[in-house]
């Protein structure tokens, strides 16, 4: 095949075009671009809703009754459930190995079975949870009523969702419209009625009903009924009751009718102004820069026809980040590729370098081609791993067009050095791209937080099989046009080849080979230094003297700040204080402002007060991306000087400040609680929060239990069962006044409206008013609340936490980790709990957040480490039909690993997972170079060649290939290596153990690889030898006898 394709150019050159240009074209048209890779969901989600239920309502009635009838399906991971007011949510974590669809139909029909629920119980979803892709949000903000507001963020959502670019458009910072209709209790009593009967005839009244087909001559007919109600006055003129003079009474008579929004208190602030948010996502395949640019578009055309006092502006525009993370990437891809072609073209012949260089692109578009198979999106980790390979996959293409050069040199016809150069060397080179390969391949498989990187394998992978393919059948078909030299002048660059030429044999011949020869002598004590190098640097890790940190954290564009107010603050409190937080940050952005543009670092400050829990709320300041700020100030530092201004608050059950990415597990420091005593949980969790408070890394504490909120219980009396009342016909009754009753739900526009029948917001505002609701026992007759029940005050935790069907109570804190050790405060928290369990009998504890991902993607690498292992050792027996020599070839993987640890120290950066995803892909890329060393040492033995002329002549042959593939790829990574900008320094840590792991490996290389093969040899004489003395001690023993 490599001789067919060497003297057929135009198959050749055919093949290179259709790579290229279907690359092209799916690049261009088929592949979405995202900020980061998206995984799949491992887990199944059931939600439920119970109206105007307690948090302990939710889980009697709804939670438990799901994990028990989930809880013996195989592949469970672990069951986590949440109740809240109003709602449950149980999530299953699906084992790996099983498949996430069987288990949500099996679910399903679990679900499905259960038959008692309460009454009231709806809207059952059971699905996987779905990664939501925000694109860009558009704000419409300024001195409206919230109801205005959101009508006019209707409008704006209907003709977003109207452009072709656009498909998903949502309205966020508002609440649902419900139209009330209040009655108070003396016009029911004056008229008779119950709330019931008033909701009664309303759904008699308010509806549509069909009456079927009249068959004429002409056609059928349909007949229907038109009475349903859509808005405050048609509800008003629907008739109740008559009088006996024949008066007809009607809604509006009885009832104070609101239409408006749920009785839920929320305010949404932008910029200090009353505001609504439009939210728009990408789907599908969906580019998010042509959405974005989509959505400006129309704020730029829509702005001029806003009422005066309304604005609309955009923010969150997630494609910011993406296109500026994106350059910063393709800008060190370019460069890269600049620094590779430069270095080929000072020690390969213009001809030969630009050959071999052709291989990038070319593997590149076949890379992009298989991208959509495997579901790879354009992405910070993808375009990343295109960095990585940038170097390395020209190693096969540099050992073949550096072999075909040799026999140009030595004066051999241009089609047989092109032919023989890429055969002599193909059974290496092609076992050398499978290592590099495989060692990609264990992070396809990584859990937990390691699953980030699944994307780079799936790069990496198709590039070097590319590659290789271009290395074997297109390469040799241009490298036939390289002519000898001849008479012709030499150029510039030639002489500049010429003196790197001589410069590279000088060092060869005067320093190289003289060491090696000294080494090769001296082989057993050389052998003991160098291991005694790589017992250092390990010993420097166990120590701790090298510092770990396993999960590092990168500061974001967008600052958060949330607020949690103890039980029962008056929303009005809570929102006062988001105010001054607001205020803090208002004074920031006009202190962090560049006085010759005028713009500030905060270019937008969001808000929402209350919302679900009206003692809770969040401030978010949008911080130019740092790459283009104009002020010396990092994130951190505004974030910091942010908490200093904001100070204590007074009473503030909790406020936490986040402005970092990177963090997509847990939280650093995260410790599960579990029991059924919620006293003794409770009373851990205190003990536990001041533990964690006496270390100065640790900060922003907080647990998954607050006091909850006030709740009043009801107790029958007596008194009430002689008058044939019962609890569930008093609650019932109670309820429909207090909550309200539920009389219809509906479709106006895209909402749905619910129709609500209760008491004014009045007669629900205090104990009293409550104690003196009638309750009626039956025509005519009623008594006052309190004469048949009594009214008990309590406490109702705002939600409900368990896991695996037990209630749990989660502690989390942030974490310094540049001036703390994370691990060693896990540690010693984890030997903590443990001595406190005994205090506490039925609790247990897990750590979770941080310790739990690191211990995931710490055993997905042991596993992934051994199994690379052996999967290098198959490639490199098979070629070398040898059980020992892969033994020689991966000796080298060690010092790999030693150099990439000298790498962070020279970079003054500590070790996180991704400096050992980088080691774990360093090994399979170290051992080329010794792979091919040791084929070289075999080809020259079977010649007859003396042993270790042959070895000693292996290193300088291989000389020049193994420095130019070790240089290139420590080329295509450095602009990454020094690239300063936020986005990049996350990746940077792969990079440094791959770049500095391969040139410490080259030096190490070119010298153990010859020693390991001296002393392998040795041993095996001495196991010969040893053999022969034996069988020569038996034939004596046997002759003497």
């Amino acid at each position: 095949m490599i001789a067919w394709f060497a003297k057929n150019d135009v198959a050749a050159n055919i093949l290179l075009a259709v790579i290229f240009i279907s690359g092209l074209y799916v690049v261009s048209n088929h592949i979405p671009v995202d900020l980061f890779p998206e995984f799949e969901q491992r887990s199944v989600r059931v939600t439920m809703s119970l109206p105007g239920a307690s948090p302990q309502e939710v889980e009697e009635g709804i939670t438990i009754r799901i994990e028990e009838a989930v809880q013996d399906l195989e592949g469970i991971r672990e069951l986590n459930s949440s109740s809240s007011e109003g709602s449950a949510s149980v999530t299953i974590e699906v084992e790996e190995g099983y498949n996430v669809r069987e288990m949500l139909d099996d679910v399903k029909i679990k679900v499905d079975a259960i038959n008692n629920f309460p009454v009231d119980a709806e809207n059952l979803l059971i699905q996987v949870p779905q990664w939501r892709r925000d694109a860009i949000g558009v704000v419409l903000y300024g001195d409206y009523d919230p109801i205005t507001l959101r009508r006019l963020a209707d409008t704006v959502r209907d003709e977003l969702a109207a452009i072709n670019e656009i498909s998903q458009v949502e309205v966020g910072g508002t609440l649902p419209f419900e139209i009330s209709i209040e009655i108070q209790e003396l016009v029911l009593r004056k008229y008779d009625l119950t709330l019931e009967q008033v909701a009664t005839v309303i759904r008699q009244n308010a509806t549509d009903v069909s009456a079927g087909n009249l068959k004429t001559e002409g056609g059928d007919i349909f007949i229907r009924s038109r009475g349903q109600a859509y808005n405050a006055d048609e509800y008003a003129n629907i008739p109740i009751v008559t009088t006996q003079d024949g008066t007809m009474i009607k809604l509006g008579d009885l009832a104070n009718i609101v239409d408006a929004f749920e009785e839920t208190p929320l305010k949404t602030r932008f910029n200090g102004m009353q505001a609504v948010e439009v939210e728009v996502f990408r789907t599908g395949d969906e580019s998010i820069i042509e959405v974005t640019q989509a959505v400006k578009d129309y704020v730029v055309a829509k702005q001029s026809q806003m009422p005066e006092g309304l604005s609309l502006d955009f923010w969150r525009d997630r494609s910011e980040p993406i296109k500026a993370r994106l350059a910063t990437l393709s800008t060190s891809a370019w460069q890269g590729a600049l620094l590779v072609i430069t270095l080929l073209a000072l020690f390969l012949r213009p001809s030969v370098a630009f050959w071999v260089c052709l291989g990038i692109p070319m593997s590149f578009m076949g890379a992009f081609l298989l991208m959509p198979v495997f579901d790879v999106t354009l992405n910070l980790m993808s375009l990343f791993a295109f960095i990585l390979v940038l170097g390395i996959v020209v190693d096969d293409a540099i050992v073949t067009g550096e072999n075909v050069y040799a026999h140009l040199e030595r004066g051999e016809n241009p089609l047989d050095a092109a032919i023989k150069g890429t055969q002599e060397v193909a059974v290496p080179v092609t076992f050398g791209i499978l290592t590099t390969a495989a060692a990609f391949l264990p992070l396809a498989f990584q859990t937990g937080r390691g699953s980030w990187y699944a994307a780079i394998p799936f790069v990496i992978i198709p590039v070097l099989l590319f590659s290789l393919i271009e290395s074997k059948f297109i390469l040799p078909a241009h490298l036939k046009h390289v002519k000898p030299r001849g008479d012709k002048p030499a150029s510039k660059l030639s002489e500049i080849q010429k003196k790197v030429a001589r410069s590279l044999e000088v060092l060869i011949e005067r320093a190289y080979q003289p060491v090696l020869a000294r080494a090769m002598q001296w082989r057993y004590a050389s052998w003991v230094l160098m291991f005694s190098v790589l017992v250092i640097i390990i010993g420097s890790i166990a120590s701790g003297q090298t510092k770990f940190v396993f999960f590092p954290r990168v500061q974001s564009e967008v600052a958060t700040a949330t607020l949690v107010m103890p039980a029962g603050t008056a929303f009005e409190s809570t929102d006062r204080i988001v105010k001054s937080i607001t205020g803090h940050a208002q004074a920031l952005r006009e202190e962090y402002l560049d006085e010759d543009t005028g713009e500030s670092v905060i270019r937008n400050i969001y808000s929402v007060s209350g919302g679900r829990n009206s003692t809770t709320g969040r401030v978010q300041i949008d911080l130019v991306p740092p790459e283009k700020r104009t002020v010396d100030v990092s994130t951190r530092e505004v974030v910091n000087e942010w908490r200093k201004r904001v100070g204590q608050i007074a009473g503030a059950e909790q406020l936490n400040y986040r402005a970092e990415i990177g963090g997509w597990g847990g939280s650093p420091v995260d410790v599960e609680l579990k029991g059924r005593d919620t006293n003794a949980l409770n009373e851990l969790g205190e003990k536990l929060k001041t533990k964690m408070a006496e270390y100065a890394a640790v900060f922003d504490i907080e647990d998954s239990l607050s006091d909850g909120k006030e709740e009043l219980q009801l107790e029958l009396k007596p008194e009430a069962r002689l008058l044939g009342l019962d609890l569930n016909t008093v609650a019932r009754q109670v309820r429909q006044a207090v909550f309200g009753f539920e009389i219809q739900r509906i479709q106006r526009g895209r909402e749905e409206v619910r129709v609500m029948v209760r008491y004014p917001l009045q007669a629900r505002q205090s104990i009293e008013t409550l104690e003196q609701m009638m309750i009626r026992i039956g025509p005519n007759q009623e008594v006052p609340l309190w004469q048949v029940a009594d009214v008990i005050p309590g406490f109702s935790p705002d939600s409900i936490l368990r896991v695996d069907r037990q209630r749990t109570l989660s502690v989390t804190a942030d974490f310094d980790k540049k001036n703390g050790d994370l691990t060693l405060v896990q540690s010693e928290l984890n030997d903590w709990l443990s001595e406190q369990l005994g205090q506490y009998p039925g609790v247990s504890f897990e750590m979770a957040g941080e310790a739990r991902d690191q211990e995931e993607s710490s055993q997905g690498l042991i596993v992934g480490g051994a199994g690379l292992a052996i999967l290098i050792y198959i490639l490199l027996a098979i070629p070398f039909k040898s059980y020992s020599q892969p033994i020689i070839v991966m000796s080298v993987i060690p010092f790999g690993l030693v150099g990439a640890v000298i790498g962070h120290w020279i970079m003054g950066m500590d070790l996180t997972l991704l400096s050992f995803m980088g080691m774990l892909a360093l090994s399979g890329v170290v051992v080329n170079d010794s792979l091919v060393l040791v084929d070289y040492i075999n080809q020259k033995r079977l010649e007859g060649v003396a042993l270790k002329k042959a070895v000693f002549d292996a290193g300088g042959r291989r000389f020049r290939p193994v420095l130019l593939t070790s240089l290139t790829t420590f080329a295509g990574l450095m602009p990454l290596l020094f690239e300063k900008s936020t986005q990049a320094q996350f990746l940077i840590p792969m990079a440094v153990s791959l770049g500095f792991g391969i040139l410490f490996a080259t030096v190490i290389t070119l010298f153990i690889v010859p020693l390991n093969y001296l002393i392998l040899e040795d041993i095996k004489r001495y196991f010969r030898g040893y053999g022969k003395d034996m069988k020569g001690l038996v034939k004596g023993k046997n002759a003497q006898s």
